[in-house]
């Protein structure tokens, strides 16, 4: 944290505190690493009900042998909230903390002592925050809010299925009929739940788990397109993750033909003309190359329809094959093809606070 006066302050007058750590790394969903050759499938053979392709070597290292929930555990579960506090966020100071406790005793004395609700400490343990006693120290320290107040003493009671609880700026997960899957999506499946021409759809791949929770999922892959999608049944999420004005960012892995022209990230990042308007990248990175394959990784907000295909089209390099890896936070990571995996309640938490909830 930079102490210098030159750090902005929220209005509440504490200084922001930059995001720490990274992205989760590991093999790309192409089969191979950054500086490897183009090989092999990624994850399984996408078949639902089918058993996982087999693997070439002797064995699977430790790493494949992972199961797919992991992915959530590595980046983000064991990780303490005040390790993930999103860019933007600033604690409160001390004279904020003295004002919220001061109004508290107030409301308190003007209003009796309330018994309606929970605890608020109990609410943040049962979600998963941290122990009953660590958030106990969390409120006391003015790192949560709720309904957008402050809350520093520990006498507070909430409604789990009404109010809205942040810590650290990140919003706490307290409704559990809300649910949030990650779908590695195969080639050659349809982004639908049904299909009139009996083409392979995503609830093909649901388990009995997923089929009485009326799952949809947000945004769309093509036909051909594989990898990330979230499934969801909470739609205000969905229609935020969806809506131009939060600009989420998606990357993709593109595979084109070699050699790759000159000028083609340039010309990319500036934006080509497309039919519906022009589009650009936000990012464009070569993860490999050999005399005839290129591999390139992509981040884009647009969720225009086909639109990594269209932009490529478009310099001269259609696209061979194509993989979505991540949503905004969201890390496709090593999870295998044609599997569902739940998302954590910090990765979700991100995800919420990402387009403001």
């Amino acid at each position: 944290m930079n102490k210098g006066s030159s750090t902005p302050r929220n209005p509440r007058g504490g200084r922001n505190r930059s995001q720490s750590g990274g992205k989760p790394t590991g093999g790309n969903q192409f089969g191979a690493r950054s500086g490897g050759k183009f090989s092999g499938k990624p994850g399984a053979s996408g078949k639902p009900g089918g058993k996982p392709a087999a693997r070439q070597g002797a064995g699977r290292s430790k790493n494949e042998s992972a199961a797919p929930r992991k992915n959530a555990e590595r980046a983000y579960g064991k990780d303490p909230y005040n390790r993930t506090i999103k860019g933007d966020y600033a604690r409160p100071t001390q004279r904020a903390r003295a004002a919220a406790r001061a109004e508290a005793q107030n409301r308190r004395a003007a209003q009796g002592e309330s018994t309606e609700g929970v605890r608020l400490q109990k609410v943040m343990a049962n979600a998963g925050v941290a122990s009953r006693r660590a958030c106990e120290e969390m409120i006391t320290e003015g790192r949560v809010e709720v309904n957008g107040e402050l809350v520093v003493e520990l006498g507070a009671r909430v409604n789990p299925e009404r109010d809205v609880i942040h810590v650290d700026g990140m919003r706490v997960q307290v409704n559990t009929a809300h649910k949030y899957y990650v779908f590695n999506k195969p080639k050659h499946v349809v982004s639908t739940m049904e299909d009139p021409e009996g083409r392979r759809t995503i609830s093909d791949y649901f388990k009995n788990e997923h089929t009485n929770q009326r799952l949809y999922h947000v945004g769309r892959l093509d036909y051909k397109t594989e990898g990330l999608l979230i499934l969801t049944n909470d739609g205000e999420l969905a229609n935020r993750l969806q809506h131009p004005k939060y600009e989420v960012p998606k990357t993709y892995l593109v595979q084109v033909d070699g050699p790759l022209a000159k000028g083609v990230s340039n010309k990319l990042r500036e934006g080509v003309k497309l039919e519906d308007g022009w589009a650009s990248v936000d990012e464009f990175r070569i993860i490999d190359m050999t005399p005839t394959r290129v591999m390139v990784e992509v981040t884009l907000h647009s969720g225009r329809n086909r639109i990594v295909r269209r932009m490529f089209d478009a310099v001269g390099h259609p696209v061979q094959r194509l993989v979505r890896v991540s949503i905004g936070p969201i890390q496709l990571g090593d999870q295998k093809q044609g599997t569902i995996r739940p998302l954590g309640k910090q990765e979700v938490g991100h995800l919420m606070a990402m387009v403001g909830l």
